[in-house]
């Protein structure tokens, strides 16, 4: 009810401007006064959250993102870097802390779990028509200034592609993209308390 008093308030002054006459008098304070308002509001709420979704304890300024190592039963050579720079750019481009090397005021960590492929959609003639490719990591996560966000979890996503393509012909693009949804899940988890 207040919002729709508020919108009603800068919809005269918008249209008391547009065709040139100003508000004075008692209408006008009101108008400049709940603009004011309106403006220290989103200011202040843009000190605590970004427009991004993320929720960030105040006085957080620092991230330290440790090498993520491979110890899934299939390694692929160029997972562990592949993963751990996309889960570091996503997260200091995102949440704009400054990355140190270690004991950040929050701190990733952990190691990825599962690199898997299976055939999917199997055909009457019993050949797959996809096959799927998962990778799961374990994340451990530390916020040094509210202890109560710490978690342990793991993430896991996967992508289907054609099964007559060979693996190594999409592997590169599938873990590209793969790693970016990982760090976009694990981002989310870390603030936005999905």
């Amino acid at each position: 009810m207040a919002l729709n008093k508020l919108e009603k308030t800068v919809s005269s002054f918008v249209m008391a401007s547009t065709f040139g006459a100003r508000p004075s008098g008692i209408f006008g304070c009101k108008i400049i006064s709940t603009l004011f308002v309106c403006v220290l509001l989103s200011l202040t709420l843009n000190s605590c959250y970004s427009f991004s979704g993320a929720s960030i304890t105040p006085g957080t300024k620092t991230v330290s993102i440790e090498y993520f190592p491979n110890k899934a039963a299939l390694i692929q050579p160029n997972l562990s870097q592949v993963f751990t720079d996309e889960l570091r750019n996503y997260i200091v481009s995102r949440a704009r802390l400054s990355p140190v090397e270690f004991d950040g005021d929050v701190q990733f960590s952990g190691e990825i779990v599962d690199y898997t492929v299976t055939p999917m959609a199997i055909q009457s003639n019993d050949v797959a028509a996809q096959n799927r490719l998962t990778i799961t990591v374990s994340v451990i996560y530390i916020n040094k200034l509210d202890e109560k966000q710490n978690f342990t979890q793991r993430f896991s996503v996967y992508k289907d592609y054609d099964s007559s393509l060979d693996l190594s012909s999409v592997e590169d693009e599938l873990i590209n993209v793969i790693s970016k949804e990982l760090a976009e899940n694990i981002y989310q988890k870390a603030f936005a308390n999905w």
